[in-house]
């Protein structure tokens, strides 16, 4: 998608959402939800750039809405696959702490994990890991959050490979 295209989502959203009082919740729900699922698709289309701007929008219009968390969520997303892992922990940390009710507390609680692994904190990796596995055991999540341990695991115990 065009970055015009983009904008003029963004405007649409604004008028939309300017005038709150005039509309009724379910008008403001639709419309945050018209807006959430337009900006997956910049997601979707890899467009990380886009779709980074269209949740922050997202969290500054709808910030009380059921899915201003996965928002928050979909923003340290962008961030991990752009490498900007700093600003992703920032993002995947206010799910779990502004967010204590949502639905991807244990998907931001892994990435967190993942996030420290590719800054190379392989102990607070490790600490996220088992934070999964504790408080999320039968999850999805928590089978990666094993898998991750198991494999940290094994490098630690593996042998050096004598080099010639």
């Amino acid at each position: 998608m065009k970055k015009q295209e983009t904008i003029g989502i963004i405007v649409v959203a604004l008028l939309l959402s300017a005038t709150p009082s005039l509309a009724t919740p379910g008008q403001l729900q639709d419309t945050s939800r018209r807006l959430y699922d337009r900006v997956m698709e910049e997601f979707k289309h890899r467009d990380y750039e886009a779709a980074l701007a269209g949740f922050r929008f997202f969290i500054e219009v709808h910030g009380h809405s059921i899915l201003a968390a996965n928002a928050q969520y979909w923003m340290g997303e962008c961030q991990y696959r752009m490498g900007r892992y700093k600003d992703a922990l920032t993002s995947f940390y206010n799910v779990v702490s502004y967010y204590p009710l949502s639905q991807k507390l244990a998907a931001s609680t892994l990435k967190i994990g993942q996030t420290y692994s590719k800054l190379g904190d392989q102990d607070k990796a490790r600490t996220m890991y088992e934070r999964v596995v504790d408080q999320y055991p039968d999850s999805a999540e928590a089978e990666l959050a094993r898998k991750a341990i198991n494999t940290s695991i094994a490098k630690i115990d593996s042998p050096p490979h004598p080099t010639e």
